[in-house]
């Protein structure tokens, strides 16, 4: 099971780092799968979604892909309209919102691969990043309350779709899924057991991973292949997601 484990885990986090959204949501049902408990296979993929994040962003930072001055009011924006939306997610029917967060994917999945902004520079002006970092950020922050999902799902089409340059997108929505990561892994830990030889195996794997997805992302695609990857990533969630409500 830990080799079937580590293998699984190396594939799609080398994947999802390209894409800067990080691999929990494909690997929860992974883990469940083979037999972890539900709460240890939330736990366990969410520190491993920190963990990938991580390591993808130190690449990211270090190539100079970051967009500080959009990524810290997003962060900020993210951590206090996500409880807002955990609120709103316990009034409304739940079924009805997964539905609405499918079509969303579905319309940004076609947004990357049709839709072609004019190309935006961020430069040295703080009112630009918080003009696009501020919005984002909040929806991504109550949206991924609302539905216990992932930001980074929506950071980064709304970045491309701004005009953002998607290796930046990407690097940009890594950073603030590593927060996202950690609050989610705090939350879970807290009634999980973790399994000692499940997360250093698996732990090895998305080190290597991401290191390698992030490599990938920075050296060897090209803005187009990159957003091609981003769209069959969004895909995926959103027939994930489908599937779960069927």
């Amino acid at each position: 099971m830990l080799a079937i484990a580590a293998l699984v885990t190396f594939v799609l986090t080398t994947v999802l780092s390209m894409a800067g959204v990080g691999a929990a949501f494909v690997l929860i049902p992974v883990f469940l799968a083979l037999g972890v408990e539900l709460h240890s296979a939330m736990a366990t993929a969410l520190l491993l979604n920190a963990i990938a994040m991580s390591i993808a962003s130190f690449t990211f930072i270090r190539k100079g892909l970051v967009e500080w001055r959009m990524v810290v009011p997003m962060l900020l924006i993210a951590v206090i309209a996500s409880p807002i939306g955990v609120h709103v997610g316990g009034v409304l029917e739940r079924k009805l919102l997964l539905w609405l967060f499918v079509a969303f994917l579905l319309f940004a999945c076609s947004m990357m691969l049709f839709y072609r902004p004019k190309p935006r520079i961020m430069g040295d002006s703080m009112k630009n990043g918080l003009l696009l970092g501020l919005p984002v950020g909040a929806a991504a922050g109550f949206v991924g309350g609302l539905l216990g999902v992932g930001g980074g799902n929506i950071i980064v089409p709304a970045l491309v779709a701004a005009g953002l340059e998607p290796k930046r997108a990407s690097a940009s929505a890594s950073f603030v899924v590593i927060f996202a990561s950690l609050a989610g892994f705090l939350a879970h830990v807290q009634i999980a057991e973790l399994g000692t030889a499940l997360l250093g195996a698996t732990a090895l794997a998305t080190t290597a991973g991401a290191g390698l997805g992030a490599w990938l992302a920075t050296e060897k695609l090209r803005a187009d292949q990159l957003k091609r990857i981003i769209a069959l990533v969004l895909l995926a969630v959103a027939i994930k997601t489908a599937w779960g409500l069927l």
